[in-house]
């Protein structure tokens, strides 16, 4: 199983708007809507966590997932940024990524 490394800013971040961190480490691992942001270059996840949306820049190698921060979105902003080109749909070059 690969390891998700917590940065001191993602644990901030997670806890000063009241994100559980085991609900983004699901999100992260078995969430099915990957996306590539176009602007950061980095892999983004989105998946529910309790009633909101959220949204999870993370950066990934072979060994390890560092999620950078997390941010509450709606599903018309995502669509929003498919559909500008922002996001890229991500396919796996293996059946399960993590």
């Amino acid at each position: 199983m690969v390891k998700i490394v917590w940065s001191d800013y993602i644990q901030y971040r997670a806890t000063l708007r009241g994100f559980d961190l085991e609900q983004i480490e699901e999100i992260l691992r078995f969430s099915a809507e990957k996306y590539y942001d176009s602007a950061t270059s980095r892999l983004v996840v989105v998946g529910k966590h309790n009633n909101d949306l959220v949204l999870i820049p993370y950066e990934e190698n072979p060994d390890l997932i560092m999620p950078v921060t997390i941010h509450v979105t709606t599903r018309q902003q995502v669509r929003f940024r498919l559909k500008t080109g922002r996001f890229v749909i991500y396919e796996s070059y293996k059946n399960d990524l993590f």
